[in-house]
């Protein structure tokens, strides 16, 4: 995966002066605090949000119990992707876990530039692969490892998520029970 996030890089150092500009352009600095709202349940998702500094949570109601489903570091974009793409009330919530910096672009900003420059479009489509790939990854972990695996794996990728994530986020993304995570780390 880091391979392709390279090729993104190498991409956007690539593109001509004038496209860098726009896709700079697109996008707006923003803090957001701890336990901030980036998008709520039921409403439409109009902007994307590329993670400077801090950490995201996406998640989502299923009988009044919070099911995380994404934690997003900086270098990565917290989207609600269904309600992004169709523009339609989206199911998700995107919360700030700690203070957070990012880049915010609006969709019908970064729509129109897309039809007046085509590498934007080339690059919007190298992330969407991206994410994809990613879901498919992250499928394939809660296919094929138990919860001491998915665990391990987590904190070799982000090692500071333990000091600023709550447990129960956690063990929700890890897609197992609070009790179960205080089982792991006990025998870790």
């Amino acid at each position: 995966m880091s391979a392709y996030l390279d090729k993104i890089t190498d991409f956007i150092e690539r593109l001509d002066m004038e496209t860098a500009n726009v896709l700079e352009n697109c996008s707006v600095a923003k803090v957001f605090k701890k336990g901030d709202f980036l998008l709520r349940q039921g409403d439409v998702c109009k902007k994307s949000y590329l993670v400077e500094s801090g950490i995201v949570r996406k998640y989502y109601l299923h009988d009044g119990k919070e099911i995380t489903t994404e934690l997003i570091f900086a270098g990565d974009i917290a989207v609600a992707f269904d309600s992004y793409c169709l523009q339609a009330p989206g199911r998700e919530f995107i919360q700030a876990v700690t203070d957070v910096t990012v880049a915010v672009t609006d969709y019908a900003v970064f729509q129109k530039a897309k039809q007046q420059y085509p590498k934007l479009t080339a690059l919007d489509l190298l992330m969407t692969e991206y994410y994809a790939m990613w879901l498919e990854n992250r499928l394939f972990q809660f296919q094929t490892m138990d919860a001491t695996q998915r665990y391990r794996l987590l904190i070799q990728k982000d090692p500071h998520v333990i000091q600023n994530v709550p447990l129960t986020y956690i063990a929700s993304y890890l897609g197992i029970s609070l009790e179960t995570l205080s089982r792991v780390r006990a025998k870790m």
